[in-house]
């Protein structure tokens, strides 16, 4: 990325992809102290990587609209769309190794990491807090009693702030790294920090009590702006099911309904939709709950989000303190695995696998996955060097933030929306729910580009 609004500092692009770690307490002469002869680049497979993880998100927002089996799961399992948010995370948690791998001033460090952190979680209100409509609406603003104020880049601020206190106050720097032993030495506050953020959701998802507790919807099937008050019984403890959860209750104490997500994943699900896994009517007899606001962004499941981010510095760290290729690639390739088989059998011990929640099972079989995918990655691209099929997803992680804003949150087809030709009904309405950038370009010639359109996309 290019600016200072960035989820990763742009000290990166000074990172050099053979780093050599020393002690900053030892004198600049100390044999100990190897000195890297690469020069200063970025890490190629890094921004392939970030790149691949947003063109996946506009992928998975096209396509699942036509394909519901690859849109996010309604509530239990693991499609495509739901690596997407650990990819992300795990991104930025190898980005802060490598930001962060040098002594520094840690007062002023920790000051830009706090301004960071505020730019990128108000962005994520702005474009995802409702103030823009998205497609087919061509007006804007949001009530303040209405606002969302969680989403995709308020938890990746969340996860960047986290991870990056722990690397700037929570590692000995002191510690040369030239054993196992060391290494643990070196980052294992570091790692019973990320235990203790692990410990508080688990306790608090599995013990802590749900009461009763009734939600305001409008009245749908009636006329007027009526509102129904719907009351869902609860009164349980450790409840992972849609109604009941400690992940919605917390936001709903803390937040309030009003400003959570107003859409939630599981109205797709058997219960609450005649086409599950697509969005659609409610089949008859169907609970309550299926109308109550769920926010798959919420406060407590970050936590869980944030540990990603740590399994990404883990990454990183390998990055910063191996320099041979073929280590970098064989501890990864075994701490992927690693992750992979725990969070089975997590799954198997009765932990299911739930992106809305962010379970601990499904934290580990991303986060696995994520550190799978970019080991290849790594291998294609700064081993060898099969750059030029990757260009456009290097480019496009490099510029990632202002990819996701001007694609992924339909900021780019809400600007195209507002050219029409005489009248506003005469304009590009994406509404359709098949519609892609190849659509688009094709509908873009048919009705534009031989004359005035009558109603392209009409309804």
């Amino acid at each position: 990325m290019s600016s200072e609004n960035e989820i990763e500092v742009a000290e990166e692009e000074r990172t050099p992809l053979l780093p050599a770690q020393y002690d900053p307490n030892q004198n600049q002469n100390c044999k100990n102290t190897s000195v890297s002869s690469v020069p200063n680049q970025r890490v190629a497979s890094l921004d392939v990587f970030r790149g691949l993880t947003v063109a996946l998100m506009i992928l998975v927002d096209d396509v699942g609209k036509a394909f519901p089996s690859l849109n996010h799961s309604p509530w239990f399992g693991l499609t495509l769309a739901d690596f997407v948010m650990p990819f992300f995370l795990f991104g930025v948690g190898v980005s802060i190794a490598l930001v962060f791998k040098k002594p520094l001033n840690k007062q002023s460090a920790t000051k830009k990491v706090i301004l960071r952190t505020i730019k990128l979680f108000l962005l994520g209100v702005l474009v995802q807090g409702g103030y823009f409509h998205g497609r087919g609406n061509l007006s804007y603003g949001v009530d303040l009693n209405r606002i969302r104020w969680l989403g995709v880049l308020q938890r990746i601020s969340i996860g960047y702030l986290l991870a990056s206190i722990s690397e700037l106050w929570l590692v000995n720097n002191t510690i040369l790294v030239n054993s196992p032993a060391s290494y643990v030495r070196k980052y294992f506050i570091q790692w019973v920090f990320s235990l203790l953020l692990c410990s508080v959701y688990l306790s608090l998802l599995y013990s802590l009590y749900v009461p009763n507790w009734k939600f305001e919807h409008s009245n749908l099937l009636g006329s007027g702006l009526a509102s129904i008050i719907e009351n869902i019984h609860c009164e349980v403890r450790g409840s992972l099911e849609p109604p009941c959860n400690a992940v919605g209750y917390i936001d709903r104490l803390v937040i309030g309904e009003h400003h959570m997500y107003q859409r939630p994943v599981y109205r797709r699900t058997k219960e609450c939709s005649v086409n599950s896994p697509d969005y659609g009517p409610l089949p008859p007899h169907s609970p309550v709950w299926c109308l109550a606001p769920f926010d798959p962004e919420g406060i407590l499941s970050s936590l869980m989000a944030s540990i990603t981010c740590f399994m990404g510095l883990q990454f990183g760290h390998i990055l910063v303190l191996l320099q041979g290729h073929k280590q970098r690639v064989l501890i990864w390739s075994a701490f992927s695995f690693s992750l992979l088989a725990i969070g089975s059998i997590l799954q198997i011990l009765g932990i299911p696998v739930s992106k809305a929640l962010y379970t601990l099972s499904y934290m580990f079989i991303t986060a696995g996955a994520s550190g799978l995918v970019l080991t290849v990655i790594y291998y294609i691209v700064d081993i060898e060097h099969l750059r030029k099929p990757t260009v456009i997803l290097q480019w496009m992680g490099m510029n990632a933030l202002i990819v996701y804003a001007l694609a992924a949150c339909d900021i780019f087809t809400a600007v195209i929306q507002g050219f029409y030709w005489r009248s506003p009904e005469n304009n590009l309405e994406l509404k359709s729910p098949s519609w892609t950038p190849i659509n688009f370009c094709l509908e873009f010639n048919r009705n534009w580009c031989s004359g005035p359109p009558l109603r392209p996309w009409s309804k």
